[in-house]
């Protein structure tokens, strides 16, 4: 699917309404084309989007900074994917679940927490780590926060600080990206929703179980501009080159790591063109996701706020998974 095709649906999702605005990147051949265009708000007025605003990656954290850090603490021999989660997280019981289940979301983790978005940290932590283990265990990829935060509190358990700051230190320093934080300034960021009980959240993460746990959530809370989105995407594609995975880390991802071949990498999902080329591809609820292939050199960008000002939004999720598809073929 050709750049100009894809801008021209970014514009099309704009102009109907079912999107303030959007940030865009199309990522080939070593060249980078973008595009900034529409609002960021329209409640309670309507304001521009500007080049160099902050966006709530919800569930990108997941994949730009748990992630990336799990394969930093495996290649340091920190952690190894067949740790069972039981051996390091002391309140969780089932023994068969691994970091491997966590990363594909096959680990079935899963029940109901009572009053979950009402509960103190301490509480929404130990009733996660209570959950138990579905009959769909290491059959089935079911995506789900849970396994992401598990992630966090082991890597908190290695280096005795919130997850989120060692995300900021080990992560985001190293690899120069130095417009993104969990702790924005509020005027920088685009919002998201209009809740009866929060306002216009903006600057502030837009996940209940992030917005309880704070910093020390892994599953989402970090806010990034499109520059620094550009630039995590040029690492993982190897255009520029930093130390903090080795190279064989990065290309593992462009595989299936689940026991049963179920299409699912390491963090990422995996996505595959009709030829077979793979994809590793993630979204955020707020409206954002990122799409890319080492192989082709090739990789797509898309930010917005698609739950501004209601969080109601099957429009958008339909024309995201409609565009995917086309763009890979």
């Amino acid at each position: 699917m050709k750049a100009s095709a894809v801008k021209a649906r970014m514009i099309q999702m704009v102009n109907a309404g079912v999107v303030p605005g959007v940030s865009y990147a199309h990522l080939h051949d070593g060249q980078v084309e973008t595009m900034v265009y529409g609002n960021a708000e329209t409640v309670p007025v309507t304001k521009p989007l500007k080049w160099g605003m902050l966006y709530d990656m919800a569930s990108l954290t997941k994949v730009v900074g748990t992630t990336t850090m799990i394969l930093k603490m495996i290649e340091e021999g920190k952690v190894s994917l067949d740790d069972r989660v039981a051996d390091l997280i002391c309140d969780f019981k089932d023994e068969r679940v691994t970091l491997r289940h966590l990363l594909t979301h096959t680990s079935a983790i899963s029940g109901y927490i009572p009053h979950r978005n009402q509960l103190p940290p301490d509480k929404l932590i130990r009733a996660i780590d209570s959950l138990t283990v579905a009959e769909w265990f290491d059959k089935k990829v079911v995506y789900t926060d849970v396994g992401l935060i598990m992630l966090g509190q082991i890597i908190e358990k290695f280096y005795h600080v919130p997850v989120q700051q060692v995300i900021h230190d080990e992560v985001l320093i190293p690899l120069g990206l130095t417009e993104s934080t969990f702790t924005p300034v509020k005027e920088n960021c685009v919002p998201t929703e209009v809740t009866s009980d929060r306002g216009v959240i903006q600057g502030e993460v837009h996940d209940p179980k992030a917005f309880i746990l704070k910093e020390h959530c892994g599953s989402a809370g970090l806010f990034m501009t499109l520059n620094d989105v550009i630039k995590f995407a040029q690492w993982i594609l190897g255009i520029t080159s930093h130390e903090l995975l080795q190279r064989a880390t990065i290309d593992s991802l462009f595989k299936d790591w689940t026991t049963h071949h179920l299409g699912r990498s390491l963090g990422w999902d995996l996505r595959f063109s009709p030829d077979g080329t793979p994809w590793i591809y993630h979204t955020g609820y707020t409206g954002t996701y990122i799409i890319l292939s080492k192989q082709l050199q090739e990789g797509l960008i898309v930010l917005t706020n698609r739950v501004h000002p209601q969080a109601d939004n099957q429009t958008f999720l339909d024309m995201r998974d409609q565009l995917i598809a086309d763009f890979i073929k």
